[in-house]
């Protein structure tokens, strides 16, 4: 190490060439029900390895909030004490605040287009439970929601997101094809019982030569038909769904929908959400593979841990599988039925090592490093922040003559203009990046 390397062990910073300086942070995580439990939960391991001391191995751990929002604000610390207790914490501002005194950290391009604040929030997730139905407003909207219900709908930003798989990882995605949307009304009685034969009859006075707005108009109905059924009712009918596909197993395997909606049913019994699973594409994403979703488009979580990176917002409108605050039909007056599989991004190298996820929202992309021992990669100089979050292995990050050693759970705010070189110092180091869009940048 050179005379000016900083070897860190907690919440020290690196001081840079510029002035501006590495922040190491202290993250805010969300228990909420549908986490996946202690060791099993990659939030979990993230946070005892970022924050010190053990969880509750019978609490859930769901998501690890990285970034300014006030939902989940990030910390920075001043000094090397790492835990709950120590009194690190008398020293402790939110990245936010720290960002307001350091706004040349941002670059100019970045505070030109939303202030002097991070554009983006960066997320862990650990879902052992299916999430809600659910979708998030765009920009219009978001303001519009913001202002009439503020409690509910926490700020006045779009939402739009990337999924990126870190443990084989499932979802629900967007309406299934006019084809396969045929099929389900035909093989699900119980969404005709719910909607009436009337609606459900019209998906077959369609095909996929008339108007998409004429076509989107149909599957609008009959889903907010379905989604605005009773309660009573609802349970009635999911009841005699689930009883009829366990005697259907007697002779015949269930599809890998069927099989779901029986999981879900278990999960949230006599929810409409179980029935309406039918409408989406059930989609199932290997390790390295991800999923954007933009505003207006509806999805739900089912299984597996993810790198999850968004606009930065915090709104969702939810219709199901939740026992949070539904609000029907907004999200039904909101979505745009859109038909078809979602694109699935795998990325495309920026390196040996490195792979970039570019989703089309200029908020932010991502990048994820897999660093065997001893090898090395450079992530170059770019005129935005960055975080970068380490989840498995240990390595070296080198800017200018200032290295600092990082490991599992370690998340680092760099700011603009600063080249990182990593290394690995593990059989293999995981590392994910998180920044502004380089598409963004190319337009000033």
């Amino acid at each position: 190490m050179g005379a000016d390397a900083i070897q860190t062990n907690g919440h020290d910073q690196a001081k840079l060439t510029g002035g501006e300086e590495i922040q190491r942070l202290r993250c805010f995580v969300k228990n909420y029900e549908w986490g996946k439990l202690g060791p099993d939960s990659l939030v979990a391991r993230l946070q005892e390895a970022n924050l010190g001391g053990k969880v509750d191995a019978a609490v859930p751990h769901a998501e690890f909030w990285m970034g300014t929002h006030e939902s989940g604000p990030s910390h920075v610390g001043f000094g090397s004490g790492q835990n709950e207790g120590s009194d690190n914490n008398k020293c402790m501002v939110t990245l936010k605040s720290w960002v307001l005194d350091n706004p040349d950290s941002l670059g100019s391009g970045v505070v030109g287009k939303w202030g002097c604040d991070l554009p983006f929030l960066f997320k862990v997730l650990s879902v052992t439970k299916a999430l809600s139905i659910q979708a998030h407003p765009n920009k219009a909207l978001a303001e519009k929601l913001h202002r009439e219900e503020p409690l509910l709908y926490r700020d006045n930003n779009h939402k739009p997101e990337i999924a990126l798989a870190v443990t084989p990882f499932q979802a629900l995605c967007g309406f299934v094809s006019l084809k396969e949307l045929k099929e389900v009304i035909t093989n699900v009685p119980e969404i005709t019982e719910l909607v009436g034969s009337k609606a459900a009859g019209q998906i077959f006075k369609v095909n996929e030569h008339d108007e998409d707005v004429r076509v989107k108009s149909v599957v609008r109905l009959i889903f907010t038909q379905l989604m605005s059924a009773s309660s009573s009712e609802t349970k009635q009918v999911v009841s005699r769904m689930k009883i009829r596909l366990i005697s259907e197993t007697k002779h015949r395997e269930l599809s890998d929908k069927e099989k779901l909606v029986l999981k879900l049913e278990e999960q949230y019994t006599g929810d409409i959400g179980v029935i309406s699973a039918f409408f989406f594409n059930y989609v199932k994403l290997n390790p390295g593979e991800a999923l954007y979703l933009d505003a207006n488009e509806p999805h739900a979580y089912i299984s597996g841990d993810c790198v999850e990176c968004m606009a930065a917002s915090d709104n969702v409108v939810r219709a199901g599988l939740t026992p949070k605050h539904r609000d029907v039909q907004t999200l039904c007056s909101m979505l745009t039925y859109k038909l078809g599989y979602p694109e699935i991004l795998k990325g495309f190298p920026l390196t040996p090592y490195v792979t970039r996820y570019l989703p089309p929202f200029d908020e932010f992309e991502v990048d994820h490093c897999d660093l065997p021992r001893g090898k090395s990669t450079v992530f170059p100089a770019v005129p935005g922040p960055s975080v970068y979050l380490v989840i498995e292995g240990e390595g070296k990050l080198q800017t200018g003559s200032t290295q600092l050693l990082v490991s599992q759970g370690d998340v680092l705010f760099v700011p603009a203009h600063n080249e990182i070189h990593v290394t690995g110092e593990s059989d293999v180091m995981k590392l994910y990046r998180a920044g502004v869009s380089s598409r963004f940048f190319q337009t000033l």
